[in-house]
């Protein structure tokens, strides 16, 4: 995955929060929404209601994950992005930039998409943290994974956490996996713009909750598919290509995220089918790669098809 050198970045769509006193501990409440926990803060789940500790209603308003001391996240007094990210060759050299300019990618899209649409969208900021932040969702520790809380509007990611998506859980990592999971977080932030996010109930390998997650699936493979084509507001793509590679560490990662492979890796051994919120490995690859495919937002109706793959 590779940026324009000469494309412009918008680092007002990204705060950071990093050093600003978040730390985080044991014992309190997460309020996670937006299609529950993030896009594989389910494995934290599954880890904390298998192995001991509170249980998590991915759904719920408010749900009980063990945290507490978590700071409240202030926006650094340092310009630190701002002032070494300017374009798309800074993106090509410093993996923070490159976070930024796939945001940017992310949401110049979907504003574009709403604007075919005669609707207008609403851009959400991504907030960077270290260990914890507290969020109009509640408090919430690195844990938790990336994820994205519709009572504020905003993303939330640890970057570390895409190290340990490497080491823990054996993804083959890279820019681009990177970029479906920042994707598939600003679906839960279109899905929250036009009401669907309220249809993101209950658990089982049917529910809304897995046809939630599959959809912002789709919607990060439609993105993929028009990210060398949207230009920003200074009229150029930043994303130059996305390769055959970069499609395949999204595959993967997809296929370790599903509910089945959480389950039976790092659980009990077993998938209880009754308990799925996000959706099996092969039905997270099926809708990234519809959305990829096609190229088309309406593809992604997964709440009106009884295949869900």
């Amino acid at each position: 995955m590779q940026f324009d050198d000469d494309a412009g970045l918008d680092t007002s769509e990204v705060q950071d929060l990093r050093g600003s006193g978040g730390g985080g501990g044991i014992g309190g409440r997460v309020a996670i929404g937006g299609g529950g926990i993030g896009v594989v803060g389910l494995i934290i789940y599954f880890l904390i209601s298998q192995f001991g500790g509170a249980s998590l209603g991915t759904n719920s308003a408010s749900s009980g994950l063990g945290l507490d001391n978590v700071g409240s996240g202030q926006q650094l007094e340092s310009t630190t992005l701002s002032q070494k990210c300017h374009t798309g060759a800074d993106a090509n050299r410093d993996h923070d930039c490159a976070i930024v300019a796939i945001i940017n990618s992310v949401q110049d899209y979907w504003s574009q998409e709403f604007a075919r649409s005669g609707q207008t969208y609403r851009k959400a900021p991504t907030r960077f943290f270290t260990g914890g932040v507290r969020t109009g969702c509640g408090s919430a520790t690195s844990d938790t994974g990336p994820f994205y809380c519709p009572a504020d509007s905003d993303v939330y990611i640890d970057l570390s956490f895409f190290d340990e998506l490497k080491t823990r859980f054996g993804a083959q990592g890279g820019l681009f996996t990177e970029a479906y999971v920042l994707a598939h977080e600003y679906g839960h932030h279109v899905q929250n713009l036009t009401g669907t996010s309220k249809r993101g109930t209950g658990t089982g390998p049917t529910s809304g909750s897995v046809r939630l997650e599959l959809q912002a699936d789709c919607y990060a493979g439609v993105w993929a598919n028009h990210a060398s084509t949207t230009p920003t507001e200074s009229g150029k793509p930043l994303v130059q290509n996305i390769t055959q590679d970069d499609i395949a560490s999204a595959l993967d990662t997809a296929s370790r995220i599903g509910d089945d492979y959480i389950q039976t890796k790092l659980g009990s051994g077993q998938a209880d089918p009754s308990s799925f919120t996000h959706g099996t490995s092969a039905q997270r690859e099926k809708w990234f790669t519809t959305g990829f495919t096609s190229g088309q937002p309406a593809r992604c109706n997964t709440f009106s098809t009884n295949n869900l793959g």
